[in-house]
Protein backbone atom coordinates (compact mmCIF):
# COMPACT_ATOMS: atom_id res chain seq x y z
CA UNK A 1 0.00 0.00 0.00
CA UNK A 2 3.02 2.67 0.69
CA UNK A 3 4.14 1.72 -2.64
CA UNK A 4 1.28 2.66 -4.28
CA UNK A 5 0.70 6.09 -1.93
CA UNK A 6 4.60 6.55 -3.36
CA UNK A 7 3.68 6.17 -6.36
CA UNK A 8 0.66 8.34 -6.70
CA UNK A 9 2.94 11.27 -4.78
CA UNK A 10 5.56 10.91 -7.37
CA UNK A 11 3.45 11.30 -10.44
CA UNK A 12 2.10 14.41 -8.98
CA UNK A 13 5.64 15.53 -8.25
CA UNK A 14 7.10 14.78 -11.89
CA UNK A 15 4.17 16.73 -13.44
CA UNK A 16 4.27 19.60 -11.72
CA UNK A 17 8.44 19.78 -12.73
CA UNK A 18 7.46 18.79 -16.14
CA UNK A 19 9.86 15.66 -16.06
CA UNK A 20 10.64 16.11 -19.84
CA UNK A 21 10.93 11.59 -19.99
CA UNK A 22 7.57 11.77 -18.17
CA UNK A 23 5.89 14.12 -20.71
CA UNK A 24 7.70 12.96 -23.54
CA UNK A 25 6.34 9.29 -23.16
CA UNK A 26 2.77 11.06 -21.85
CA UNK A 27 2.56 12.94 -25.14
CA UNK A 28 4.04 10.11 -27.53
CA UNK A 29 1.24 7.56 -25.63
CA UNK A 30 -1.60 10.42 -26.78
CA UNK A 31 -0.12 11.03 -30.18
CA UNK A 32 -0.29 7.37 -30.77
CA UNK A 33 -3.39 5.78 -28.96
CA UNK A 34 -4.86 8.54 -30.64
CA UNK A 35 -3.89 8.55 -34.00
CA UNK A 36 -4.86 4.43 -33.87
CA UNK A 37 -8.45 5.13 -32.53
CA UNK A 38 -8.89 7.41 -35.28
CA UNK A 39 -7.78 4.97 -38.11
CA UNK A 40 -9.90 2.28 -35.91
CA UNK A 41 -12.89 4.61 -36.20
CA UNK A 42 -12.66 5.41 -39.92
CA UNK A 43 -11.81 1.82 -41.37
CA UNK A 44 -14.27 0.48 -38.47
CA UNK A 45 -17.36 2.60 -38.98
CA UNK A 46 -18.04 1.59 -42.82
CA UNK A 47 -17.42 -1.88 -42.36
CA UNK A 48 -19.82 -2.08 -39.96
CA UNK A 49 -22.16 0.05 -41.88
CA UNK A 50 -21.83 -2.40 -44.73
CA UNK A 51 -21.65 -5.34 -42.90
CA UNK A 52 -25.57 -4.16 -40.96
CA UNK A 53 -26.91 -3.23 -44.35
CA UNK A 54 -25.50 -6.01 -46.55
CA UNK A 55 -26.71 -9.80 -47.41
CA UNK A 56 -23.73 -11.78 -49.22
CA UNK A 57 -22.35 -15.78 -48.87
CA UNK A 58 -20.41 -15.69 -46.29
CA UNK A 59 -21.47 -12.69 -44.20
CA UNK A 60 -22.14 -14.98 -41.13
CA UNK A 61 -18.41 -16.12 -41.49
CA UNK A 62 -17.15 -12.16 -41.71
CA UNK A 63 -19.80 -11.24 -38.57
CA UNK A 64 -17.91 -14.09 -36.25
CA UNK A 65 -14.81 -13.27 -37.57
CA UNK A 66 -15.11 -9.46 -36.24
CA UNK A 67 -16.75 -10.38 -33.41
CA UNK A 68 -13.33 -12.65 -32.48
CA UNK A 69 -11.23 -10.04 -32.97
CA UNK A 70 -13.00 -7.97 -30.50
CA UNK A 71 -11.15 -10.06 -28.27
CA UNK A 72 -7.87 -10.63 -30.14
CA UNK A 73 -4.88 -10.86 -27.74
CA UNK A 74 -2.55 -8.11 -28.48
CA UNK A 75 0.85 -10.15 -28.76
CA UNK A 76 -0.78 -12.16 -31.57
CA UNK A 77 -1.29 -8.64 -33.29
CA UNK A 78 2.25 -7.37 -32.56
CA UNK A 79 3.75 -11.09 -33.84
CA UNK A 80 1.64 -10.83 -37.08
CA UNK A 81 2.41 -6.72 -37.62
CA UNK A 82 6.27 -7.37 -36.65
CA UNK A 83 6.03 -10.27 -39.26
CA UNK A 84 4.77 -8.44 -42.18
CA UNK A 85 7.55 -4.74 -41.15
CA UNK A 86 10.30 -7.50 -40.60
CA UNK A 87 13.13 -6.48 -42.88
CA UNK A 88 13.06 -9.29 -44.38
CA UNK A 89 8.93 -9.47 -44.09
CA UNK A 90 6.87 -8.56 -47.26
CA UNK A 91 6.59 -4.69 -46.24
CA UNK A 92 9.84 -4.57 -44.71
CA UNK A 93 11.07 -1.98 -47.69
CA UNK A 94 8.93 0.66 -45.76
CA UNK A 95 11.33 0.13 -42.43
CA UNK A 96 8.51 0.54 -40.24
CA UNK A 97 9.41 -1.76 -37.54
CA UNK A 98 10.43 -0.62 -34.17
CA UNK A 99 8.77 3.50 -35.24
CA UNK A 100 5.78 4.59 -33.77
CA UNK A 101 3.97 4.08 -37.10
CA UNK A 102 4.06 0.64 -36.44
CA UNK A 103 3.06 0.92 -33.27
CA UNK A 104 -0.14 3.02 -34.43
CA UNK A 105 -0.22 0.17 -37.51
CA UNK A 106 -0.76 -2.73 -34.20
CA UNK A 107 -3.19 -0.54 -32.18
CA UNK A 108 -5.49 0.10 -35.27
CA UNK A 109 -5.44 -3.66 -35.59
CA UNK A 110 -6.85 -4.40 -31.94
CA UNK A 111 -8.94 -1.78 -32.23
CA UNK A 112 -10.71 -1.70 -35.43
CA UNK A 113 -12.94 -4.87 -35.30
CA UNK A 114 -14.57 -3.29 -31.54
CA UNK A 115 -15.89 -0.29 -33.86
CA UNK A 116 -16.78 -2.50 -36.85
CA UNK A 117 -18.40 -4.81 -34.31
CA UNK A 118 -20.12 -2.32 -32.03
CA UNK A 119 -21.25 -0.44 -35.14
CA UNK A 120 -22.96 -3.36 -36.82
CA UNK A 121 -24.65 -4.18 -33.48
CA UNK A 122 -25.97 -0.60 -32.73
CA UNK A 123 -27.20 -0.30 -36.89
CA UNK A 124 -28.98 -3.42 -36.21
CA UNK A 125 -30.85 -2.86 -33.13
CA UNK A 126 -32.51 -0.07 -35.16
CA UNK A 127 -36.19 -0.35 -36.38
CA UNK A 128 -35.50 -1.31 -40.69
CA UNK A 129 -38.73 -0.13 -41.21
CA UNK A 130 -37.08 3.30 -40.63
CA UNK A 131 -34.53 2.99 -43.75
CA UNK A 132 -37.46 2.04 -46.25
CA UNK A 133 -39.42 4.86 -44.70
CA UNK A 134 -36.68 7.62 -45.40
CA UNK A 135 -36.04 6.15 -48.68
CA UNK A 136 -39.52 6.48 -49.48
CA UNK A 137 -39.36 9.77 -48.15
CA UNK A 138 -36.42 10.75 -50.94
CA UNK A 139 -33.77 10.52 -48.78
CA UNK A 140 -30.61 9.06 -50.82
CA UNK A 141 -28.75 6.47 -49.33
CA UNK A 142 -25.96 8.67 -48.31
CA UNK A 143 -28.38 10.72 -46.19
CA UNK A 144 -29.78 7.68 -45.22
CA UNK A 145 -26.84 6.24 -43.18
CA UNK A 146 -26.08 9.78 -42.07
CA UNK A 147 -29.55 9.71 -40.35
CA UNK A 148 -29.14 6.64 -38.78
CA UNK A 149 -25.66 7.47 -38.06
CA UNK A 150 -26.84 10.39 -35.85
CA UNK A 151 -29.40 8.08 -34.01
CA UNK A 152 -27.02 5.61 -33.07
CA UNK A 153 -24.73 8.23 -32.13
CA UNK A 154 -24.64 7.46 -28.50
CA UNK A 155 -23.52 3.83 -29.10
CA UNK A 156 -20.82 5.24 -31.80
CA UNK A 157 -19.55 7.39 -29.59
CA UNK A 158 -19.20 4.26 -26.86
CA UNK A 159 -17.82 2.15 -29.58
CA UNK A 160 -14.92 5.20 -29.60
CA UNK A 161 -14.52 5.09 -26.04
CA UNK A 162 -14.01 1.15 -25.98
CA UNK A 163 -11.34 1.30 -28.92
CA UNK A 164 -9.08 3.66 -26.85
CA UNK A 165 -10.15 2.54 -23.65
CA UNK A 166 -8.43 -1.10 -25.81
CA UNK A 167 -5.49 0.90 -26.84
CA UNK A 168 -4.25 3.18 -24.66
CA UNK A 169 -3.99 0.35 -22.30
CA UNK A 170 -1.98 -2.27 -24.47
CA UNK A 171 1.72 -3.49 -24.08
CA UNK A 172 2.47 -6.49 -26.06
CA UNK A 173 1.82 -5.11 -29.61
CA UNK A 174 3.23 -2.13 -28.50
CA UNK A 175 6.62 -3.65 -27.25
CA UNK A 176 6.90 -6.10 -30.39
CA UNK A 177 6.58 -3.44 -33.17
CA UNK A 178 7.80 -0.90 -31.28
CA UNK A 179 11.05 -2.19 -29.07
CA UNK A 180 10.31 0.50 -26.36
CA UNK A 181 13.47 2.62 -27.32
CA UNK A 182 13.77 5.47 -25.00
CA UNK A 183 13.06 8.88 -26.85
CA UNK A 184 11.54 7.19 -30.06
CA UNK A 185 9.01 4.50 -29.27
CA UNK A 186 8.58 4.06 -25.16
CA UNK A 187 5.08 4.69 -24.10
CA UNK A 188 3.50 4.99 -20.82
CA UNK A 189 2.72 1.15 -20.83
CA UNK A 190 6.14 0.03 -22.01
CA UNK A 191 8.10 2.56 -19.63
CA UNK A 192 5.86 0.77 -16.79
CA UNK A 193 6.98 -3.17 -17.78
CA UNK A 194 10.53 -1.76 -18.30
CA UNK A 195 10.79 -0.06 -14.40
CA UNK A 196 9.08 -2.83 -13.10
CA UNK A 197 11.44 -5.16 -14.76
CA UNK A 198 14.30 -3.02 -12.84
CA UNK A 199 13.36 -2.83 -9.58
CA UNK A 200 11.92 1.00 -9.72
CA UNK A 201 8.05 -0.01 -8.62
CA UNK A 202 7.70 3.57 -7.56
CA UNK A 203 8.23 5.13 -11.03
CA UNK A 204 6.20 2.25 -12.37
CA UNK A 205 3.71 3.34 -9.58
CA UNK A 206 3.53 6.66 -10.92
CA UNK A 207 3.55 5.85 -14.37
CA UNK A 208 0.49 3.69 -14.26
CA UNK A 209 -1.34 6.67 -12.22
CA UNK A 210 -0.11 9.17 -15.18
CA UNK A 211 -1.72 6.69 -17.40
CA UNK A 212 -4.92 5.76 -15.75
CA UNK A 213 -5.33 9.95 -15.35
CA UNK A 214 -4.56 10.61 -19.22
CA UNK A 215 -7.55 7.52 -19.86
CA UNK A 216 -9.56 8.79 -17.34
CA UNK A 217 -9.34 12.33 -19.12
CA UNK A 218 -9.81 11.84 -22.47
CA UNK A 219 -12.72 8.93 -21.44
CA UNK A 220 -14.26 12.00 -19.47
CA UNK A 221 -14.46 13.98 -22.38
CA UNK A 222 -16.00 11.57 -24.97
CA UNK A 223 -18.57 10.63 -22.32
CA UNK A 224 -18.89 14.30 -21.72
CA UNK A 225 -19.95 14.96 -25.35
CA UNK A 226 -21.93 11.38 -25.89
CA UNK A 227 -24.39 12.94 -22.76
CA UNK A 228 -24.48 16.36 -24.37
CA UNK A 229 -25.51 14.28 -27.40
CA UNK A 230 -28.21 12.38 -25.43
CA UNK A 231 -30.00 15.44 -24.78
CA UNK A 232 -29.75 16.67 -28.48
Amino acid sequence: METIWLGIREAIRLLIQRDPYVWEITALTLRVSGTATLVAVLLGVPIGILLAFSRFPGRRLLVAAVNTGMGLPPVVVGLVVALFLWRSGPLGFLRLIYTPTAMIIAQALLAWPIVTGLTMAAIQQLDPGWRWQLLGLGASRLQMVLLLLWETRLLLLAAVIAAFGAVISEVGASMMVGGNIAHHTRVLTTATVLETSKGNFALAMALSTILLALAYIVTYALTTLQQRSRRM
